[in-house]
């Protein structure tokens, strides 16, 4: 009976312990990055709505993997810059700005409109599977002749402007699963867009990598969730009446396929 009292004792103590602790301390320290997003549509969240009213053609959404990230982890301060249509040229020209010797972590995803992917997808869709193949193909021959020296400059301005930053580049979904029934371009067609996609992507993490930043593949996150595939799809068909959206992430594309990603590089 003794035993059992000093048992029931001792629990109290320990209890009453931890929740005075618990009081004590935060709930959960606020994160001290300086955090800055920069690139192109796929970064700044074109095809997950809810556009901040402030980023005005560059549609900044807030269901974007940047500020997905901002808003769960709360770091220090938050600015994303990305925008759409952005080039490697336009990263340096207008949003490099946003760094400083302050920042702490950096994502950027760029690259896609270097290499024409919205007007290779328009080829595709529009001109059939022989003008297609050539439309890719002459992106691939123009991201493996140009690409490597446009990410390099991107990735020297990014060190110069915030020499003490963490940086993560992200990159892109590959958009159709193979192998399945599916409406739309050809199998042929299909395969060659896929194969430009993981040629650019190769060539940007080959690129992070000699600039000693990190690099955050996507592409088997989103396995299951692409065009033709039979899951959820994360990524937009082919729309005509909103076309700027067309073959870009869903919320849930940002949500689920982006943000896990990106967090698990980014701490």
């Amino acid at each position: 009976m003794r035993r059992s009292r000093l048992a029931t004792l001792v629990l109290s103590l320990v209890t009453a312990l931890g929740a005075a602790l618990a009081l004590a301390a935060p709930a959960q320290a606020a994160p001290s990055d300086h955090y800055v997003a920069l690139g192109d549509s796929y970064s700044s969240g074109v095809g997950a709505g809810s556009y901040t009213a402030e980023s005005g053609s560059c549609q900044r959404s807030t269901k974007a993997y940047p500020a997905l990230y901002a808003t769960n982890v709360q770091p220090a301060s938050y600015r994303s810059v990305a925008c759409s249509g952005a080039t490697t040229t336009s990263v340096i020209n207008t949003q490099l700005g946003a760094l400083s010797a302050a920042t702490t972590l950096v994502s950027v995803t760029v690259g896609g409109n270097d290499v024409g992917f919205a007007n290779i997808m328009t080829t595709c869709v529009l001109y059939g599977t022989t003008d297609c193949v050539a439309a890719v193909q002459a992106a691939e021959d123009k991201a493996r002749a140009d690409l490597p020296t446009l990410l390099r400059n991107v990735y020297t301005g990014i060190r110069n402007r915030a020499p003490s930053a963490r940086v993560v580049v992200v990159g892109y979904p590959v958009f159709y699963q193979l192998g399945t029934t599916c409406v739309g371009l050809s199998v042929t067609s299909r395969t060659k867009i896929n194969e430009g996609i993981n040629l650019v992507d190769d060539i940007i993490r080959t690129a992070a990598a000699a600039a000693g930043f990190t690099f955050a593949d996507v592409r088997s996150q989103f396995v299951g969730h692409q065009l033709c595939s039979g899951g959820t799809k994360w990524l937009h068909a082919l729309n005509f009446a909103s076309i700027g959206i067309s073959y870009h992430p869903t919320a849930a594309g940002q949500s689920g396929g982006y943000y896990p990603v990106f967090r698990s590089k980014a701490g």
